[in-house]
């Protein structure tokens, strides 16, 4: 009997078309809705659903998808109980030639393998040396920028992170190295969107594929040394840890690996922090109530230990999440024949799941469009009505690894910034976003940082 992932494996590449049992529409011909799923993705999905009904198909990106909506389609998807869909399929597509074996990019028991492996870079005593690292990365960064004049906070969120990155991450000080590394990586993260896919000299696609082949070649000469090493970074971590029966990565999964963390938590807390800071910006009184409770601690640097007492600073990131979840819909790939709700799924569909769409719900949410942190305090616990109504990191097998990650990143930066400046925008400024592939500002999001006396 051939394994799960086998099965998916046998897949063609390019997903089923034979959908049209599922009511949608199909959109202009060859294009079909490809260009409004760049420019208002959200309000694609509010129109077909109004039409349609929570389950629809559309054509974009050259595909069909069928999109099923809300938080019990988000259970069937991403818990995935019966083992329907593969996430590899759904992203090899995108990212294959340029982010190959990552952890998104595996399924099934070996998907699980590397998870229990990698889960040994998310421990206690590794988060710790990692917020130690931050305080000193954020602050020296933060330093650095302009003040009292507008800003694109987008850029400088963007050099900042790729900087603490290259430490954290990879254990390396900023300096020519360093900055090869990042210039490697972002080519790659650039061609990943490239729809010219040849590797001719000059274009987006052919400096993707060089980036990839220099980050392989950086990294893949530092694994023997990580080996030996008891650094606190990353890189170390995942050399030394070992899975459920002492397996550990070869030199090429430790390569594959390394690359795809510093793509996933990259952009994902770009696009978070640009969203928390914009927030911040547009709300002064959220501001200064994270401000006292931030200065309450009565220190220049946040201690792991100190992060679970910004209670308001956690209320304020959830709820940036949920209206600006940094992955607006998940993909996946059918691998069997299945039914949600009495509509079949054919194997091989492309299949997606709408987080941004329910995060907006009013069957779930009080005011959904309105800024309210306070919706997920204990006393009103709004995101509790269904376990799968708030996803920004996903969930099921797939959940994001570094979620813990990303909100003490997240933390430790607004720890930072908030006691030190304060963030301000002009007067009636609504920071216009890019929601797909992830949620960016489309005009860098200029804001001014002031030093607080």
């Amino acid at each position: 009997m051939a394994t799960l992932a086998e099965t998916a494996s046998k897949l063609p590449r390019k997903p089923s078309s034979k959908v049209s049992h599922i009511p949608g529409e199909n959109g202009l011909p060859v294009v079909g809705f490809t260009f409004q799923f760049l420019r208002d993705f959200p309000g694609l999905i509010d129109r077909m659903v109004k039409k349609h009904g929570p389950v629809f198909r559309y054509r974009a990106v050259m595909q069909d998808v069928i999109t099923l909506t809300g938080p019990d389609a988000n259970e069937f998807i991403l818990k995935d109980s019966d083992h329907n869909f593969s996430s590899k399929k759904a992203w090899d597509i995108i990212l294959e030639e340029l982010f190959p074996n990552g952890l998104m990019l595996r399924d099934f028991e070996n998907h699980k393998v590397h998870r229990k492996i990698l889960q040994g870079a998310f421990k206690k005593p590794a988060m710790q040396a990692y917020v130690d690292k931050m305080n000193p990365r954020f602050n020296d960064g933060l330093a650095q920028w302009p003040k009292g004049s507008e800003i694109m906070f987008f850029d400088h969120i963007k050099n900042l992170l790729l900087n603490a990155g290259a430490e954290l991450f990879l254990g390396i000080k900023m300096g020519q190295e360093a900055t090869k590394v990042n210039e490697s990586f972002i080519a790659a993260v650039d061609a990943s969107l490239a729809v010219l896919r040849l590797p001719i000299p000059g274009t987006t696609w052919y400096r993707g594929l060089q980036g990839r082949r220099f980050l392989e070649q950086f990294i893949g000469s530092l694994v023997a040394e990580k080996r030996r090493s008891q650094d606190n970074d990353f890189f170390t971590q995942i050399c030394h840890s070992r899975g459920e029966n002492n397996e550990e990565l070869t030199d090429q999964e430790v390569i594959d690996h390394m690359i795809f963390l510093l793509f996933a938590a990259h952009d994902t807390t770009t696009s978070t922090l640009c969203s928390l800071v914009y927030r911040l910006a547009k709300h002064p009184e959220w501001q200064e109530a994270l401000r006292e409770e931030i200065l309450s601690l009565g220190s220049e640097e946040v201690t792991y230990e100190d992060l679970d007492k910004l209670e308001k600073t956690g209320l304020v990131l959830r709820e940036t999440l949920r209206m600006h979840p940094p992955l607006p819909t998940i993909p996946r790939r059918a691998i069997n024949d299945c039914e949600f709700q009495g509509f079949k799924i054919p194997r091989n569909a492309a299949v997606g799941v709408v987080p941004l769409h329910t995060h907006y719900m009013e069957e779930y949410w009080s005011n959904p469009y309105q800024f309210d942190p306070e919706r997920f305090s204990p006393e009103r616990a709004e995101h509790k009505k269904h376990f799968y109504q708030w996803v920004p990191f996903g969930g099921g097998h797939h959940k994001c690894l570094g979620l813990n990650f990303a909100e003490i990143q997240s933390k430790v930066f607004l720890f930072q910034l908030l006691r030190n400046y304060k963030v301000e925008i002009r007067s009636g400024y609504d920071m216009p976003t890019q929601v797909v592939p992830l949620a960016v500002p489309k005009d860098g999001f200029p804001c001014t940082l002031t030093p607080l006396q």
